[in-house]
């Protein structure tokens, strides 16, 4: 990958990437392995990017397939292995912020598409663009968002359970 891609498409768009990655990991080890697997897909499929959307919502439709990939070939590799992969507790995770750790613990929960549609809210994203993403239509989107939002409130108001 060369330094002038990652500047200008990668470096742009890293939030993006870091907040779907975080997402979907437990582990700061994780993290950096979606992380850098995001970042090679992005190079690896850069030509495939039609300018059919913006380009941040081409690499969000991406990092969330390459980690929602992951993360199935992460549960097939536990079932093989039939041994449990432990998750460090809440207060031992890379991220120092109680109240985002909080808030991620809780998106934790959720479905892996509820996940990406919360996060594309949270992105501010319209319900059209989070369809245009996730292959939802926008009305779809609105019901779910609330629903989303209730059962966030309900783990939040119980302190994650």
């Amino acid at each position: 990958m060369s330094n002038d891609f990652y500047k200008q498409s990668i470096v742009p768009c890293e939030g993006i990437i870091v907040k779907i990655c975080r997402a979907y990991t437990d582990t700061q080890e994780d993290f950096e392995d979606y992380f850098q697997e995001v970042c090679l897909q992005i190079w690896k499929s850069k030509d495939n990017f039609q300018g059919q959307s913006a380009w941040s919502t081409w690499v969000y439709r991406l990092s969330l397939n390459v980690c929602l990939t992951m993360v199935k070939k992460k549960k097939r590799v536990q079932l093989i292995s039939e041994q449990p992969i432990i998750v460090e507790d809440l207060e031992n995770t890379f991220f120092s912020n109680e109240s985002l750790n909080l808030l991620y613990a809780a998106i934790k929960k959720l479905s892996e598409i509820d996940r990406a549609i919360i996060l594309l809210y949270l992105e501010e994203k319209s319900y059209k663009e989070i369809a245009e993403i996730t292959g939802a239509t926008a009305n779809n989107i609105g019901v779910r968002i609330n629903r989303i939002k209730e059962r966030l409130k309900k783990l939040l108001d119980g302190k994650i359970n």
